[in-house]
């Protein structure tokens, strides 16, 4: 008796990190949270001719529910209080997307007295799409950036840190 015929047909080996990020990946929930111009090219990416509900991203309201914070727009210091608080609101794992100038940088408006100068002087980054606004094409390919972090991390064996204050990077799409 052979071994290939005790297995069944339907039997999937694989990591437990490679599953578990396989499947965080396949439903990512991203949090809408439009501030200015940049929303509406985040509402045509949710749209049917973009259409993210092919990568298992589902919009949400809320932040308790959600896994990634899309910040879209001119990101003011009025709101950045707000923003922090919606932060962190969200479980662990978390990810920010930070998409368009405003966001980045402060765009156009980094001269006013009233406007952030970007979003990671207030949370962490992951990714950056740049554009005034970006295409639902960059802002497709920042959320599989963020995919393709999520599925490099490894849960049950941690990497040893050299330096305990070194942040990681971001990534920025050119």
């Amino acid at each position: 008796m052979s071994l290939i015929n005790t297995i069944p047909e339907m039997v999937l080996t694989t990591k437990v990190d490679d599953l578990l990020n396989w499947t965080r990946k396949s439903s990512l929930w991203y949090m809408l949270f439009g501030l200015a111009c940049c929303a509406i090219e985040m509402m045509q990416t949710g749209g049917p001719r973009a259409d993210l509900d092919r990568f298992g991203m589902v919009p949400r309201a809320t932040p308790r529910t959600s896994d990634l914070m899309i910040v879209a727009g001119t990101l003011t210091l009025k709101m950045a209080l707000r923003t922090k608080v919606l932060y962190e609101q969200m479980p662990e794992p978390k990810y920010v997307l930070s998409m368009g100038s405003c966001a980045n940088c402060g765009g156009l408006f980094q001269l006013a007295y009233s406007v952030c100068d970007g979003v990671d002087k207030i949370l962490p980054v992951d990714v950056y799409v740049p554009g005034c606004p970006p295409r639902p094409e960059a802002l497709t390919e920042g959320l599989m950036l963020v995919q393709k972090k999520m599925m490099a991390e490894k849960w049950l064996v941690k990497e040893r840190v050299a330096s305990p204050g070194k942040l990681v990077e971001p990534v920025t799409i050119s």
